[in-house]
């Protein structure tokens, strides 16, 4: 009995010492990010100048790629089609309820492959068209086959927006335009950038 006791207090005493560097690395982060007290947070600086220009259109203009009307007042506004040396692209989005009432998730954004349906409502029915090449992506999907994009989608409230993301094989790199399709959306024309 005593060697277990021995043994476990062991374990106790060698995880004190990754705790107590956790924490002071963790007290490190938040203290260094505030010693820099004359730069303001950008992220907070960039919602703050977009909150404070009267002109919407010129804010729109250089986050927004394309916006997409689907089915009962959705709307998908797409923001990012970034290319990655991982050879993918990743679109990222808002997907916003611009009606009047809840909205619940059309099951067709998933598209009709049974193994991604089987994993949840996603957006895993989206594919970029490259039509320079004559080649059609459809979302990835990892080992166990769920789709790498937003899951889980249910309801959207009115006036709700949800942040969505979307990843592919990437095209050739001399294709710097393709077309984004979502089941009941319009489809659109974006520029990949990366």
């Amino acid at each position: 009995m005593s060697i277990r006791f021995t043994t476990r207090a062991r374990g106790r005493l060698s995880a004190w010492p990754v705790a107590i560097v956790l924490a002071c690395g963790l007290v490190a982060c938040s203290s260094g990010s505030g010693s820099d007290g004359d730069k303001p947070d950008s992220s907070t600086a960039a919602s703050k100048s977009s909150e404070s220009r009267p002109d919407a259109q010129e804010g729109e203009t250089a986050e927004t790629l394309a916006e997409l009307k689907g089915p009962n007042g959705l709307l998908l506004r797409i923001t990012s089609a970034e290319r990655d040396t991982g050879g993918f692209v990743t679109v990222n989005g808002e997907l916003k309820n611009d009606g009047d009432k809840n909205v619940a998730i059309p099951s067709g954004l998933s598209g009709n492959e049974t193994e991604i349906i089987k994993n949840g409502r996603s957006l895993g029915g989206a594919t970029l068209v490259d039509s320079k090449s004559k080649k059609r992506y459809y979302v990835l999907r990892d080992t166990d086959g769920r789709p790498l994009t937003t899951t889980g989608l249910s309801t959207i409230k009115p006036g709700d927006q949800l942040a969505v993301f979307m990843q592919f094989p990437a095209p050739p790199v001399a294709t710097t335009e393709v077309t984004f399709q979502l089941p009941t959306f319009a489809s659109a024309t974006i520029s990949i950038s990366g």
